[in-house]
């Protein structure tokens, strides 16, 4: 296909961008620069494409955006080799943020079995939740696509739009040549307001059932395995048969948002969809994964065989999702180095004493009172090209470079650590 879209050194406002910013990855819109050096999004008003570009207002990197170890100015060279010697005298680091793309991935695996170190995401308790339902009992999820051409009943156990604003499109919600008649259903939470007034759709919002949202799809579960529930809410009950006798029913949910020990409420969200399938059609459709979260989690499982929360210890491979959530080994003190990876926002680390390695936008704030080796870093689909997972998990969408900016990728930084790791 020769077009822009294939052309990475095409001109921003000339090519269709790859938005990195969340996992519905929309890769419909342009982006223009304007004369102050700031980027402005074309063909959408999406809030967090918006705020994403709004981090790089100028033409190029500033000046300051250069390593730094212990705030002295130093090569990638020399800031490699620090954070190197760091990671080298320590008995167990940790390697968390972990916000970048396939590539940086792959090369933070390589450095965690070199350390061994280890590895947990930002979001990892989100990760952890949808992990753990799938590991217990499996699930039947879907698309992006086959929710647009075949979902006639959404039933929503969060609201989308409020951190994926371009769901519904993205979904054709509205559009009735796809499917004529749509109808969502919000359990315990108010409708998204973008759907208002838009053409084929049915909206609706129905309580928990003892306003608990564990006891509402249990029931819910229940009812669409015919089973008997004294006392169900009616209107759960009316929910069930509808969910029965629609062509294609999809559940929406984030587990980010899920309540303490929403692995519970994810498995029986799965059991639901099992039991609508030996009468009809229906799927998952967990959303999340941003900040690269379900691109590591893929990544690293597939070149370990385990998801995060695992060190390479000298032993081999341990997955302990519990004992290594990277919050309860800082506020134990379990780690003794942290390396903190953000290549998407300029949000600070943890807060802490312990030696840093920070790989991060170069707007990143420093920490103060702690050694620091700090390496900026360009942001995937902005200052490089890349590769994301999208949040459905089985599409990995390619990312142009819309302003490449002279840094190093977080590979590039990983793998010159990698190298000085082993010739220290």
């Amino acid at each position: 296909m020769d077009d822009a879209r294939d052309d990475p050194s095409a001109p921003a406002a000339e090519a269709p961008w790859t938005c990195p910013f969340c996992t519905l990855l929309c890769d419909g819109y342009g982006v223009a620069a304007q004369a102050d050096g700031s980027l402005q999004l074309l063909g959408s008003d999406c809030p967090r494409a918006q705020r994403g570009l709004a981090q790089f207002r100028a033409a190029s990197p500033a000046p300051a955006a250069t390593p730094l170890v212990n705030g002295a100015p130093a090569s990638l060279e020399e800031a490699a080799a620090a954070a190197a010697a760091l990671l080298r005298r320590s008995r167990l680091p940790l390697l968390g943020g972990l916000a970048t793309d396939v590539a940086g991935a792959r090369a933070l695996y390589r450095l965690a079995e070199r350390s061994g170190a280890v590895s947990d995401h930002l979001h990892g308790e989100a990760l952890f939740t949808a992990a753990r339902a799938l590991q217990d009992r499996g699930g039947f999820t879907t698309t992006l696509a086959e929710v647009r051409n075949r979902a006639d009943l959404l039933l929503c156990f969060t609201r989308p739009g409020d951190n994926f604003p371009e769901f519904f499109r993205r979904c054709g919600i509205g559009d009735t040549s796809l499917v004529p008649q749509r109808r969502l259903v919000y359990l315990g939470l108010e409708p998204d307001a973008a759907l208002q007034g838009l053409p084929g759709v049915t909206v609706d919002a129905l309580p928990l059932q003892n306003g608990d949202l564990f006891t509402t799809v249990s029931v819910l579960q229940a009812l669409c395995a015919n089973r008997p529930v004294p006392g169900a809410d009616p209107a759960l009950v009316a929910l069930s048969e509808a969910l029965i006798a629609a062509h294609y029913a999809v559940l929406v949910w984030e587990p980010a948002r899920l309540p303490a020990q929403g692995a519970l409420v994810a498995e029986c969200l799965h059991q639901t969809v099992n039991a609508l399938n030996h009468v009809t059609r229906a799927a998952s459709l967990p959303l999340g994964g941003n900040d690269g979260a379900g691109t590591v989690q893929q990544v690293f499982t597939w070149l370990s065989g385990l998801p995060l929360r695992t060190q390479a210890s000298p032993l081999g491979l341990e997955h302990d999702p519990l004992r290594f959530e990277a919050r309860r080994l800082l506020a134990q003190g379990d780690v003794d180095a942290l390396l903190w990876v953000n290549a998407f926002h300029p949000e600070p680390p943890p807060e802490g004493r312990l030696p840093l390695v920070l790989l991060g936008h170069p707007g990143t704030p420093l920490p103060a009172g702690r050694e620091v080796v700090f390496i900026p870093v360009a942001t995937p689909g902005i200052g490089h090209a890349a590769h994301l997972f999208r949040t459905d998990g089985t599409v990995l969408m390619p990312l142009r470079a819309l302003r490449p900016d002279g840094l190093p990728s977080v590979a590039a930084a990983v793998a010159a650590i990698g190298n000085a790791f082993e010739t220290a």
